[in-house]
């Protein structure tokens, strides 16, 4: 777990002041060990972004009608916009040391946190399980190439799963647990050598597609359609909303990671390697690979998994099934096991620590039984639309709070005092403010998530809350401007690090 036991006694010290066990345990507290450099970061978005579910959305891109510079200038600006967001939610948890969870307190109030947290913690909930189990798939199709007997545990099932998925399953969910039991340390070195691996498999995967294929068989426009200008226009638009919808739920608690980092600068650096350089080359690259499927089997398939497995090589096909698997791997600890890990810790400091918080999740992941959840469209689709429907507004209110509110300023220790004298005490630890412009702007979301006549709205949902969000807490916290411009005299208020 994060070593930052010195940094909560430390850091109480410095101002002297005591930090509430309600609110403080070592996980939770500012910490020290600040040393994430721009590579650990471009590690962490690799790993975020080279997943089966990412590779089959920058494949899909390809296929709308669009010409291949239309798609590409798509992706260019989806992600320039993720970066942009990035930097902006990274800096107050970099300059305070602190997880999102604790960050939110300055909007939401000490207790009021929860809220934004326990959200966050059950979208990373449904997702572990999810990734888990495609994960599970792979792992089973590596299984069955080197022992085909083991085809008669796939006759027979348990809650919807066969005997030899439960298996799998359980191998999947135990590595992962062991990779997140030994802490963050632990997390960065995976992540450092998960991402580039995957890389490496994708190069000599779509080598390999050239190879048989010829340049010929590549096409950078995966579909025979024509669209009018019109409908060209909207499609970039709803591709570009996309990407950044896609990367919503990583970007709200990106500062569970930026709080290691050394500098903003080194924060920022990462960020322009890790998104728009790197998604741009995974997208290249994996529309290489999906175009020359096309080609060389006659159907296009996007599932990268069902690629590898047809390359013929026994070897080859293992090393790219387990690299994907590490992959998958990365992502779900970075996307879905920090999160909830440091989201739960939150409501209970004392009685629930960054691990067990993690191993929350991942036990309630079982208990959905996500593979259920997996193969039924309709339900996977309105469960998470009626989650991300909060993920915008939460964006907005953090950063109207943090950039227009408290002018980039954080009271470190007041984040950490449950008082009335504590400056985000509010009403009895939560912001009546920051909760109303919550309600309005979800409800706004859930209502375009349930109202077929809005689908094609719903792919801005994130954009719409974000705005909603923002412009109403702004609002409504207006009169609170002022008073944050004062200086502060009784608490240690953060700076910036370059």
């Amino acid at each position: 777990m994060p070593n930052t036991q010195n940094a909560q006694q430390g850091s109480a010290a410095d101002s002297g002041a005591v930090y509430s066990p309600r609110l403080c345990n070592e996980d939770l507290a500012p910490t020290r060990d600040q040393n994430w450099s721009w590579y650990n970061i471009f590690s962490f978005w690799m790993s975020d972004v080279h997943s089966m579910g990412g590779y089959v959305v920058a494949a899909s891109f390809f296929t709308l009608g669009l010409a291949s510079w239309q798609v590409l200038l798509c992706l260019l600006v989806g992600i320039c916009i993720v970066q942009l967001c990035a930097n902006l939610v990274a800096k107050p948890s970099q300059m305070a040391g602190v997880p999102y969870a604790v960050i939110s307190r300055q909007a939401f109030g000490v207790f009021g946190a929860n809220i934004p947290a326990v959200i966050r913690g059950l979208i990373a909930f449904a997702w572990y399980g999810i990734q888990t189990y495609l994960a599970a798939n792979a792992l089973m199709l590596v299984a069955l190439k080197f022992w085909p007997s083991l085809v008669a545990l796939t006759t027979g099932s348990f809650l919807g799963l066969s005997h030899l998925g439960w298996i799998c399953f359980s191998i999947m969910w135990v590595l992962q647990a062991m990779v997140f039991w030994h802490g963050m340390s632990a997390i960065k070195r995976f992540i450092d050598i998960a991402g580039p691996a995957v890389y490496v498999v994708m190069l000599a995967l779509a080598g390999w597609i050239v190879y048989k294929t010829g340049f010929d068989g590549i096409s950078f426009t995966l579909a025979s359609k024509s669209l009018s200008a019109g409908e060209q226009t909207w499609q970039m638009i709803t591709a570009t909303a996309l990407v950044v919808s896609y990367f919503s739920g990583p970007l709200l608690n990106f500062g569970d990671f930026s709080r290691y980092g050394k500098s903003m600068g080194e924060i920022r650096r990462g960020n322009r390697w890790g998104l728009p350089f790197n998604f741009l080359l995974f997208s290249i690259v994996t529309v290489v690979i999906v175009s020359g499927t096309q080609s060389l089997f006659g159907r296009m398939i996007t599932d990268p998994i069902e690629t590898v497995s047809r390359v013929g090589n026994d070897l080859a096909v293992a090393i790219g099934l387990l690299t994907m698997i590490t992959a998958t791997i990365g992502i779900n600890i970075v996307a879905n096991f920090v999160s909830p890990a440091f989201d739960f810790s939150n409501c209970s400091p004392q009685k629930i620590s960054f691990r067990t918080g993690g191993m929350i999740a991942a036990v309630g992941s079982i208990l959905l039984t996500p593979w259920n959840l997996f193969n039924s469209p309709e339900l996977i689709h309105y469960t998470l639309d009626v989650l991300g429907a909060f993920i915008g507004p939460l964006f907005g209110i953090l950063i109207a709070d943090f950039y227009l509110i408290k002018r980039g300023k954080v009271s470190v220790d007041d984040l950490f005092d449950d008082t009335p004298k504590g400056k985000y005490w509010y009403r009895n630890g939560f912001n009546p403010k920051a909760i109303g412009a919550l309600i309005p702007s979800v409800a706004v979301g859930l209502v375009i998530s349930f109202i077929p006549a809005l689908h094609e709205v719903a792919n801005f949902s994130w954009f719409i809350g974000v705005f909603l969000g923002g412009v109403t807490y702004r609002w409504l916290a207006r009169e609170d401007r002022e008073a944050a411009t004062a200086p502060q005299f009784n608490s240690r208020v953060a700076t910036q690090k370059e």
